[in-house]
């Protein structure tokens, strides 16, 4: 494990002294992966199957059946923008660490060019900074706690060089990177790694559309045919030896069209936080909320909502908000053809 032997046994000794507050078998990590997965569920909108394979994993971990020797979880998670990938992670870091920046994030896109590597490893031996061990992998993040397990989230791998992709083989599938000049080794085994992906996701767009119209609409899709698509597009961008290094590859479906309130009311209970630092509350009118729903554009994914609101009905808030500093309560409306924000005290 990731810690020494000393500190190990000390916080075996002071947990088994702390009572459980789960009601779950004592084991040295203290999550519920019960109340994890809820929140996942509230904030992660028509995903039920990745969700539940991500479930499954948290109970593996918080069991400590986990292997030692290697990540705890490593997870690919596929699918059209927009669909909750990367907010799924954010809502695991918040849930585990109390906030959704807690993880070692990198945006794979940034790291394009195969000299681009040395940012994951360090400077190789001779080069200006070799010595010092810089990385973009915050060793503290990926490290976690004894109880609680670190977050990686390496976010569009496909867009990376394949030399920078070749330098994670032995981080997914030993846990360990020792960078180049050899004084610095980052541990990753008592870490979960999550890789999120568009692959696949434009020729499963292509599939899906077949069986919306003609006589195709009865047959509907098949899911084994959906995870040849997927394979096919990983296996064309990928090594067999790095796809053979991902414990679960997790398919995140297209949002429909019926899911825009829920969707909605995400991102405005996201700006009533942002409102109640002043002091205020926003409610909508059944006219306005169809107003913001109606522009949904499925393509585009819980962003084009997100969209809707801080372009649309944030800027109107934020002028009724200035001019009326005495207001508390305001409403949302759609009227005339326009959305329109006033107080009403």
């Amino acid at each position: 494990m990731p810690f020494a032997n000393e500190r190990l046994a000390a916080n075996r000794d002071l947990l088994a002294q702390r009572p459980s507050k789960t009601g779950l078998r004592q084991t040295r990590f203290t999550f519920d992966p019960q109340q994890v997965s809820q929140l996942l569920h509230q904030r992660i909108i028509g995903q039920d199957a990745a969700l539940a394979t991500l479930s499954d994993l948290l109970q593996v971990i918080r069991a400590d059946l986990a292997p030692e020797q290697r990540p705890l979880g490593v997870c690919l998670l596929m699918g059209p923008t927009g669909v909750g990938k990367t907010e799924t992670v954010r809502v695991l870091a918040e849930a585990l660490h109390g906030s959704p920046d807690a993880m070692c994030r990198i945006d794979m896109n940034t790291l394009s060019q195969e000299h681009y590597a040395s940012a994951l490893t360090g400077a190789p031996p001779g080069y200006v900074g070799s010595k010092e061990g810089h990385t973009l992998f915050d060793a503290d993040k990926i490290r976690g706690s004894y109880s609680k397990p670190g977050i990686v989230l390496l976010d569009e791998l496909e867009k990376a060089s394949s030399e920078v992709i070749r330098t994670l083989l032995n981080v997914l599938d030993a846990g360990q990177l020792t960078l180049p000049a050899g004084n610095r080794t980052l541990d990753f085994r008592n870490s979960l790694i999550f890789l999120t992906s568009n692959l696949g996701a434009a020729e499963l767009a292509r599939y899906h559309g077949r069986f919306r119209s003609g006589w195709w609409r009865w047959l509907g899709p098949s899911t084994a045919q959906e995870r040849q698509i997927l394979d096919q597009a990983l296996s064309q961008r990928f090594d067999p030896e790095f796809i053979n290094r991902i414990d679960h590859i997790v398919q995140y479906q297209r949002l429909n069209d019926d899911l825009s309130e829920p969707l909605l009311d995400i991102e405005l209970q996201r700006l009533t936080r942002r409102l109640a630092r002043q002091q205020a509350e926003l409610r909508l009118t059944a006219n306005a909320r169809h107003f913001l729903c109606q522009g949904y554009d499925r393509r585009y994914g819980a962003r084009d909502l997100a969209r809707q609101v801080r372009q649309i009905l944030t800027p109107r808030l934020a002028h009724a908000l200035l001019q009326t500093p005495s207001a508390s309560l305001f409403i949302a409306d759609y009227q005339n053809g326009q959305l329109k924000v006033f107080p009403t005290d």
